[in-house]
């Protein structure tokens, strides 16, 4: 596979992940950008054995970091905890597991976290949907996002 079509076949992964680390679509975008960039000064380098969304999905996390490093800005833990979530959605096994436990989560949580998650949702939107706060539907967001969290560490963390 040619350098091109890597970055057909993945720019999108790529962003949406890098976006997922950040708030900032057009930093994302500038990121993801970062990312192709180093990808193929270095593509000689990677071991074709190995998944190649997984290697990108590396070096944009760490090019996120190195952005805020940069920045001297201080990092928080909240988007650590995604890098972790996002991490966990990348290996099928424990993507298949997340989907298992959220199907059986109870609601609001489950379809908080979907619409968050999976629609790409505002935290406005989903309050007006449910005729609630945008602040409410950010704390439920994250209190589902935590209850995934304790479950994934019980499993892969804890064994």
């Amino acid at each position: 596979m040619d350098f091109e079509e890597i970055y057909r076949a993945y720019f999108q992964d790529v962003y949406f992940y890098t976006l997922s680390l950040m708030a900032d679509k057009e930093l994302a975008e500038e990121i993801t950008q970062e990312t192709f960039f180093k990808a193929l000064k270095s593509l000689h380098q990677f071991d074709h054995k190995k998944d190649i969304r997984a290697w990108l999905f590396t070096i944009a996390k760490n090019t996120y970091f190195t952005h805020y490093k940069k920045q001297q800005r201080v990092i928080e833990t909240e988007p650590q905890q995604n890098v972790q979530l996002v991490d966990y959605l990348v290996d099928e096994e424990k993507a298949l597991r997340i989907h298992q436990f959220l199907h059986a989560m109870e609601e609001p949580y489950k379809e908080i976290f979907s619409l968050r998650t999976f629609g790409e949702l505002s935290f406005e939107t989903i309050g007006q949907l449910f005729g609630k706060s945008a602040g409410w539907a950010r704390v439920t967001y994250y209190r589902a996002k935590k209850k995934i969290m304790t479950y994934m560490e019980e499993q892969y963390d804890g064994n």
